[in-house]
C-alpha cells in the first residue's frame, strides 16, 4: 500500500464513449491492442472469444463507438435483412455468435462478410468458443472466418480483478477498505460481470440499510444474493 493509503495498481483505464472505463490487464491486453490497431487489420474480420464476463461485449461496444459499427446478434441476421441492417455502415459486430450447425444463418453471415469486404470495411465476431471448436457447415464462410485473426480473452487475474473492483466502487463514490477488497478478490468469480453485479448489490444494500462496506456486511450481502 502506498503513503496515501490506496492500493497501488498499474493498469490503464480506457474511456469507452458513454460506457464504464475498460481496465486493461494481461487477460485482455491483446484484444485491446487489436482494437487500437483498427482499421489497419490484415483481414476484413476479427474474432474475439472468451468465457462469459471476460469483457467481449464491452470491447464490442468500444469498437461500435470507434468504427460507427452496426451491432448485431444472431437472431437479427437473415440474408434479406442484411442490406437494411447494414445501411451504409462499413463495420459490423456479431456478438454472442454460436457456430453449432444450428440457429445461426450462415448464408446471411457470409453475405454480411462479403458486403463489408467489398466496402473495405470490417466485421467483429464474438463468442464463447475458440474458432477451432466452431462447427460451420458453409465452406466459404468457414474459410473466411478461420483466416481472420482470433484473440482469446481470459477471466481477470487477481491484480486485474482488484483494479476493476476499485474502479467500479470509485464510480459510485464508494471507498471500501483494503480488507474488503481483498475479501472480495479471494471469494468471487473472476469475471467483469460478477464484479459489476456484486458492486451494484453492495451499493444498493448499503444505501438502503445505511451501512458501511465492512467485511461482515459484504459477507452478508454475498450470501443473501447468492453471489459467494
Amino acid at each position: 500500500m502506498n503513503e496515501s493509503g490506496q492500493l497501488p495498481f498499474v493498469f490503464e483505464a480506457r474511456p469507452a464513449r458513454g460506457m464504464a472505463d475498460f481496465v486493461v490487464g494481461p487477460s485482455n491486453e491483446t484484444a485491446v491492442a487489436w482494437l487500437d490497431r483498427w482499421p489497419d487489420w490484415p483481414a476484413p474480420a476479427l474474432v474475439l472469444s472468451g468465457p462469459p464476463g471476460s469483457g467481449k461485449s464491452h470491447l464490442c461496444h468500444v469498437f461500435q463507438s470507434r468504427a460507427a459499427a452496426v451491432y448485431l446478434r444472431p437472431d437479427m441476421l437473415t440474408t434479406e435483412a442484411v442490406p437494411d441492417l447494414l445501411g451504409r455502415a462499413q463495420a459490423a459486430i456479431l456478438d454472442d455468435a454460436v457456430f453449432d450447425g444450428g440457429a445461426l444463418d450462415e448464408e446471411a453471415l457470409l453475405h454480411l462478410y462479403n458486403v463489408l469486404a467489398e466496402r473495405g470495411g470490417h466485421l467483429v465476431v464474438a463468442g464463447r468458443l475458440r474458432p477451432a471448436r466452431w462447427r460451420i457447415d458453409l465452406p466459404d464462410l468457414a474459410s473466411r472466418l478461420r483466416a481472420a485473426p482470433a484473440v482469446r480473452l481470459e477471466e481477470p487475474d487477481d491484480p486485474l480483478l482488484r483494479a476493476v473492483l476499485l474502479k467500479m466502487f470509485a464510480d459510485r463514490q464508494l471507498r471500501p477498505g483494503e480488507d474488503a477488497i481483498e475479501f472480495l478478490v479471494l471469494r468471487i468469480e473472476r469475471s467483469f460481470r460478477t464484479a459489476r453485479d456484486i458492486v451494484e448489490a453492495l451499493d444498493r444494500t448499503a444505501l438502503a440499510e445505511r451501512r458501511n462496506l465492512t467485511v461482515p456486511f459484504i459477507r452478508e450481502v454475498l450470501r443473501d444474493n447468492e453471489l459467494d
